[in-house]
């Protein structure tokens, strides 16, 4: 049973999803915390929180990524790994530049060079969910799924607890210069591993050749314009044509639930760092201890119980669990902001909102694959996760006002009650349940080549 962890596409997986981790810290926590130790204004922090709305934005260049061949490359590496090196590449180069940009003198800098580190990072994420849908039968996914997660998680933790302990002793300049040398585990990676036998294009390549047809039969278009038009067609509209010809009424109650699940755990996370060190006066080694190290095991543990209340339970029960979780363990750090600094107050908060956080994560990403079409998984994926953070970075760009106008607890509260809506909309889709069942794609049963030889050994 456990030998299917064995397999080089599980294995694969555990170091790309490192490679998707490493980067997101240090644009979003990491960075908040940088700028709070060398005295940037809070308003300022709260406002590079939106470098993070790259990655719920990600769905619009997604099929691009999806089915663009990237000059030479795609001949040396094939589409995905080609995809993947060049998401790397701008991953490096942003880590390296924000190492040397002065966050004081020169924020407006260090923010463009952020932003390159998130388009990029954003761009590799879509790609790396493209290869693992493809690189194997339905039945590793699974087990590639966890080895990602575990890979994304041990990414955080150096990105959050391991970027503290550099800076602490070095510089904040050594830390992501050594974060900019890590890239290269994904780069390794991505030129060992081979590239998928097949790209399951078929219904977008029949979406394509059917707009094709009725522009070439209607007009006097070009044959190449033509094409053009085909492709594009079949590239954006189609899979959102797919998604909501399948759940019809019930799609767009689905894509606010997807948009709002998360507002309450994102916006609250924007000022944690500066809270836990400028609020409660906390060291980066204390912080990093509690919140990264700690954190970790807990938020591990926290996914660990949401696999099993999935299987047990089902998905829409446990992801309702998820909403109520998170919501009532934001109010904690309300009570958090009341009391005397104390690690152990803290790390009891932090494992609450860790474990909590790893149920509510665990549902929401199994909740969301059994949604995607076999066809298009990688951009309706995209699409997913993009709404999932979108409004949460958005409404986060303004908790630095909020907290220097009314204060960190009354920020709590406001980020506890914001996850009221995602409570009441899971409520609806359990009452829903047996329609939505109904409505759900087969999903990607249709393999053949190598990876079902792979699958079924």
């Amino acid at each position: 049973m456990f030998r299917v962890y064995l397999r080089w596409q599980v294995i694969a997986l555990l170091f790309l999803g490192f490679s998707a981790g490493l980067p997101f810290l240090l644009v979003f926590s990491t960075l908040n915390a940088r700028l709070a130790d060398v005295g940037v204004e809070t308003a300022t922090i709260g406002f590079f929180s939106w470098l993070g709305i790259t990655y719920s934005i990600k769905v619009f260049w997604a099929p691009v990524v999806d089915r663009l061949k990237i000059p030479l490359l795609d001949r040396l590496l094939g589409k995905r790994r080609s995809w993947m090196l060049l998401a790397q590449a701008g991953i490096a180069t942003g880590l390296y530049l924000m190492a040397n940009v002065d966050a004081v003198s020169a924020t407006e800098m260090l923010a463009l060079c952020g932003l390159l580190v998130a388009f990029s990072s954003a761009t590799q994420d879509v790609a790396i969910d493209a290869y693992r849908i493809e690189i194997a039968d339905e039945r590793l996914q699974a087990a590639m799924a966890a080895t990602y997660i575990f890979g994304y998680r041990l990414a955080l933790l150096v990105a959050g607890a391991g970027a503290l302990y550099l800076a602490e002793f070095w510089s904040w300049q050594v830390a992501y210069e050594i974060m900019a040398l890590l890239v290269g585990i994904g780069v390794v990676t991505v030129l060992c591993v081979r590239e998928p036998a097949v790209n399951h294009f078929a219904a977008a390549n029949d979406i394509a050749d059917r707009v094709e047809k009725e522009a070439l039969k209607r007009s006097h278009l070009n044959p190449r314009l033509a094409r053009l038009i085909g492709w594009f067609s079949a590239a954006v509209a189609g899979p959102f044509m797919d998604f909501f010809r399948r759940y019809q009424h019930y799609a767009l109650m689905i894509l606010i639930t997807v948009a709002v699940y998360r507002i309450s755990d994102i916006a609250m996370g924007v000022m944690a760092n500066p809270f836990y060190l400028d609020f409660m006066g906390f060291s980066k080694t204390e912080v990093a201890n509690v919140t990264k190290v700690f954190g970790f095991f807990m938020t591990i543990a926290g996914s660990m119980l949401g696999g099993v209340l999935v299987v047990k339970y089902g998905v829409r029960r446990i992801l309702l669990l998820g909403a109520a979780l998170t919501a009532a363990t934001n109010l904690l750090f309300v009570l958090l902001a009341q009391y005397p600094p104390s690690t152990v107050t803290l790390a009891v908060v932090v494992s609450a909102d860790n474990l909590s956080g790893g149920v509510a994560n665990v549902a929401l990403i199994a909740w969301l694959s059994s949604m995607t079409s076999a066809s298009f998984t990688a951009t309706q994926y995209a699409l997913f996760s993009s709404l999932m953070t979108l409004p949460g970075k958005f409404i986060g760009g303004f908790s630095g006002m909020v907290v220097a106008g009314f204060g960190y607890a009354e920020f709590f509260l406001v980020a506890g009650l914001m996850g009221v809506p995602a409570i009441l909309l899971c409520i609806y889709l359990i009452r829903h349940g047996r329609q939505l069942d109904a409505l759900a794609p087969l999903n990607h049963s249709e393999r053949n080549g190598e990876e079902t030889a792979a699958g079924t050994a």
